[in-house]
C-alpha cells in the first residue's frame, strides 16, 4: 500500500506534536453548505483534520453511472479552497473492501472517523476503528433536504423542462 506523500507527512508531524487525528471520508460531488457545516464540526475533534475522497471509480459503483459530476482532482481543489481540512486525499478505488480499508485505518490509526447521523455501516465502521484504538464521532445530524444526489435531481429535471 502506498500513501500519498502528504499523508505520510502529516502522520510524522502527528506523530511528533502528539496531535489527534479526525479522519473524513466521502464522495464530497458538488459541494453545499451541510458539507461545509460537517467539516467544521469534525475539525474541531482534533488538531488535524484529513479527508479521504473516494476515487471516481468507487463513486461510480456507490452513486451509479454519470456520477461524479466533478473528478477527483476536481472534487479536492474545490474541498482545498474551503481552508477547512489540514489534507485532502483520494482514496484507492477499492476501499470498499474490508481488508484495504482496514489497511488504511491501520495506517493512518485516526483517533476519530467523523461522520453523520445517515452514514451507512456505521456499526462496520465502530468495529474497524475501534480495532485501530480510535472513535466514531457522529458530528452532524443528517439533513434529508439538502444532498449533492437531490441538488443534481434538481438541475436535471430543470433542464429536461426546457
Amino acid at each position: 500500500m502506498d500513501l500519498p506523500e502528504e499523508l505520510v507527512a502529516i502522520l510524522r508531524i502527528r506523530k511528533h506534536s502528539h496531535s489527534q487525528l479526525t479522519l473524513v471520508t466521502g464522495v464530497f460531488d458538488v459541494l453545499h453548505q451541510e458539507h461545509q457545516q460537517f467539516l467544521q464540526a469534525a475539525k474541531k475533534l482534533s488538531k488535524i483534520l484529513i479527508v479521504g475522497l473516494e476515487s471516481d471509480q468507487r463513486v461510480q459503483k456507490l452513486k451509479g453511472p454519470g456520477r461524479p459530476i466533478n473528478n477527483a482532482l476536481q472534487r479536492k481543489k474545490n474541498l482545498e479552497k474551503w481552508g477547512v481540512a489540514d489534507l485532502i486525499f483520494v482514496l484507492p478505488p477499492d476501499f470498499g473492501q474490508a481488508s484495504v480499508r482496514r489497511a488504511w485505518l491501520e495506517a493512518i490509526k485516526p483517533d476519530y472517523l467523523a461522520v453523520s447521523s445517515h452514514t451507512p455501516f456505521l456499526v462496520i465502521k465502530k468495529n474497524e476503528l475501534e480495532t485501530v484504538g480510535g472513535q466514531v464521532k457522529v458530528v452532524r445530524q443528517f439533513n434529508p433536504q439538502v444532498s449533492s444526489s437531490k441538488l443534481i435531481q434538481r438541475v436535471n429535471n430543470q433542464r429536461s423542462n426546457y
